[in-house]
């Protein structure tokens, strides 16, 4: 159960029980509501002492966790998150969110999240491979292939998981798929960089063919993204190539906007300066010639995008959680906003859900990460079923995959959300945050009762 000292955990617990009270679920299976209090306590929680060695010679000290939240399904599968913010409210939220992410994958997968409070900016490549070294050496004894496979997560990119790996395979003698989000050459999946960016563009994709009947798509739409790391890079070279124009992107310190639109090759240059933690303030002064004339971007420090962008139709919040206010939500939605989906994981505040479920009425649409951003692990479950196999697919097949699975994580939240909505809501656009919620409850709440977890 969520305690007043876990904001976060508690906030995605009520996302979900709000959601399945809010529903004709529990007056016609009452048996689900012995699930909750089970489902959402963690099988187990690790807490572990990383102890290395910065290059001064001096031993820093950091906090490591491992979330394993719930195997129902198949393995705890969930990343691994390195940043000074990392606490165990932070990382039951994520935990939990994966659970019912991973269920609407179809694939088996559990759920669970992990990382550390360690601050990989302004470290050098050596601290960040014995800072790996030391955290693998706590965490190996809880992972494996068939029981916990972690992946990265902000602050955890190739290099990270990189180092994790090869100090695994080198203290257990042993090669096998425990982490996703690999390098090709040993073990990783083609597509997997881009899968959570391209993932949300296909749910919306389906978003925007159901909501007019298939006589519009991304083409001619104005799209608002914030973020400028993996997920809103290759959700902007995705809909950019879809004929949308790209308004706008973000960091921690500020935005900028683009009135006629970012272009693919400021996205490119902004992603090879991100490896080295650079701000969008630095990139867009040191590339000055990419980012001015025709191709002129406006940076606004300290702020998100939602506000200063303009006439927009999508909005797509990458950046990290409840990025979106209930302010900001209004401010979208006067700006002909119709449709907004996650990338980033809990993207957005109680009270801007709130906003735009209250304009379903008005052709608002939202969906929740843990189905539109569903895309990242789904390629990482792809991942770890190539491992197993020990083949690796073409980029073509791997992304014909997770084009079905996101088209069909949607259709299934669609048709749940209809079944299950309240006859007050009838007239509306259904609820993709409720049918998300509602089907991945269902299908763990079932392998639950199955495996005499829930009786």
């Amino acid at each position: 159960m969520a305690l007043p000292h876990e904001p976060e955990f508690q906030q995605a617990y009520n996302e979900l029980v709000s959601a399945l009270e809010d529903s004709t679920l529990f007056t016609e299976k009452p048996e689900y509501k012995k699930v909750i209090p089970v489902v959402s306590v963690p099988e187990r929680i690790i807490q572990f002492r990383v102890a290395w060695e910065n290059d001064n010679g001096d031993v820093e000290v950091n906090n490591g966790y491992r979330v394993q939240f719930n195997s129902a399904l198949g393995p705890f599968k969930g990343g691994l998150r390195f940043h000074p913010s990392v606490n165990l409210s932070i990382l039951k939220f994520l935990g939990f969110e994966q659970i019912f992410k991973n269920a609407l994958t179809g694939l088996s997968m559990g759920g669970g999240k992990g990382g550390c409070d360690f601050n990989p900016k302004g470290r050098t490549d050596s601290e960040i491979r014995r800072f790996c070294v030391a955290f693998m050496r706590q965490l190996a004894r809880y992972i494996g292939s068939d029981t916990d496979v972690p992946a990265g997560d902000i602050g955890v990119g190739s290099r990270e998981v990189g180092y994790m790996f090869g100090a695994y395979k080198q203290m257990q003698n042993n090669w096998s798929g425990i982490l996703t989000g690999k390098g090709l050459s040993w073990g990783g999946s083609l597509i997997r960089p881009e899968a959570t960016g391209y993932g949300v563009v296909y749910f919306v994709e389906k978003m925007i063919e159901k909501a007019t009947g298939g006589k519009e798509s991304f083409k001619g739409k104005r799209v608002a993204i914030s973020g400028s790391g993996n997920v809103a890079q290759y959700a902007a070279l995705k809909v950019i190539e879809l004929g949308s124009t790209v308004v706008s992107l973000s960091d921690s310190k500020g935005c900028i906007i683009s009135q006629t639109g970012i272009t693919p090759d400021q996205i490119k240059a902004i992603a090879a300066a991100k490896i080295h933690f650079k701000t969008l303030e630095e990139i867009t002064k040191e590339s000055a010639s990419l980012f001015s004339g025709s191709n002129e971007v406006q940076y606004i420090a300290g702020v998100r995008p939602w506000t200063h962008c303009g006439q927009v139709d999508v909005a797509l919040p990458s950046a990290t959680q409840n990025e979106v206010s209930g302010e900001e939500a209004k401010a979208l939605v006067e700006a002909g906003c119709k449709y907004v989906a996650e990338g980033s994981n809990m993207g957005s505040t109680k009270e801007a859900i709130d906003v735009f479920e209250a304009n379903r009425s008005k052709a608002v649409w939202y969906a929740p990460g843990k189905a539109a951003n569903c895309g990242g692990v789904a390629v990482s479950g792809l991942e770890m079923a190539q491992n197993s196999q020990r083949v690796t697919w073409a980029a073509e097949e791997v992304d014909e995959k997770l084009k079905n699975i996101m088209y069909t994580c949607f259709d299934n939240c669609y048709a749940t959300a209809a079944k299950y909505s309240a006859e007050k809501d009838a007239e509306n656009l259904p609820s993709l945050l409720k049918g998300a919620n509602i089907t991945g409850f269902i299908k763990v709440a079932d392998a639950m009762f199955d495996q005499g977890e829930v009786f």
